[in-house]
């Protein structure tokens, strides 16, 4: 590699890695913020998260062309490749997770502690006023097996309260998690049961998740069975599982501390 002088010419690929990086970034938060404000509907806000990781991988694509020339040539722009390399490989790093987890669990949108007769989302005028009209259909009986082998944990929740006492405590573990209660109908009829609608939203983007808890009595205990549900994409990327693992050690907790 030859001597750098002051004058060398900068590389155009370093300073394009750094503007595509820059872009990049620029997009993304415009995009999550507006998704998280609900300022844009989902589908053109995922539109500009795309372009956004575009743009980052066409950074990282520039930053590795001006290594080339710069060690060929001896043109400046070092500290640009670098600067838009690493930049979009922290935007890139999100969906590389995805990635990662896309591989490694089944497709999955629709996850249930009782995959033989899951919860019914309520039909009510405020629940699907709620959801924008959208009732979560019961997927196939090989989905359900997936499930079945991908999260064996993912159990229903049996209680030593009775009904009543189990409806009050997933109303306040659900409120706790931060969940949106849409619809919410104490123990009673026939069948003696209870339910509760509740949306909850993604950690990053918040994207609208729906969820239908029924509560259950048996004798002197309760069975609480959960059902949750991504409205948008056909992967959760182990979002739901995650979620039903959660209500389950609130409501536990609250048990607990009771």
């Amino acid at each position: 590699m030859r001597h750098l002088a002051a004058d060398e010419p900068v590389s155009r690929a370093a300073v394009w890695s750094r503007r595509c990086a820059l872009f990049a970034l620029a997009l993304a938060a415009i995009a999550v913020i507006a998704l998280r404000g609900g300022t844009l509907d989902v589908v053109p806000g995922l539109a500009i998260l795309a372009a956004a990781f575009a743009s980052g991988l066409l950074a990282i694509l520039f930053a590795a062309a001006a290594v080339v020339v710069i060690w060929r040539t001896g043109r400046r722009g070092s500290g640009a490749a670098i600067g838009g390399f690493f930049m979009a490989a922290a935007l890139l790093a999100y969906p590389g997770w995805l990635a990662a987890k896309a591989v490694r669990l089944p497709l999955l949108y629709d996850v249930t502690t009782d995959t033989t007769d899951p919860p019914n989302f309520s039909r009510s005028a405020r629940a699907l006023a709620a959801r924008g009209g959208y009732v979560p259909v019961d997927p196939a009986a090989e989905t359900r097996e997936a499930q079945r082998r991908a999260y064996p944990d993912v159990q229903p929740i049996i209680i030593d309260l009775g009904a009543e006492d189990a409806y009050h405590l997933v109303l306040s573990a659900a409120v706790a998690l931060g969940w949106k209660v849409v619809d919410q109908s104490p123990p009673g009829g026939r069948a003696g049961l209870g339910h509760v609608d509740a949306v909850d939203r993604t950690l990053i983007l918040g994207l609208p998740d729906d969820v239908t808890i029924r509560i259950r009595p048996l004798a002197d205990r309760t069975r609480i069975d959960v059902r949750s549900v991504s409205r948008y994409g056909r992967h959760d990327f182990g979002t739901n599982a995650a979620r039903l693992r959660r209500f389950a050690d609130e409501l536990q907790g609250e048990l607990a501390a009771r």
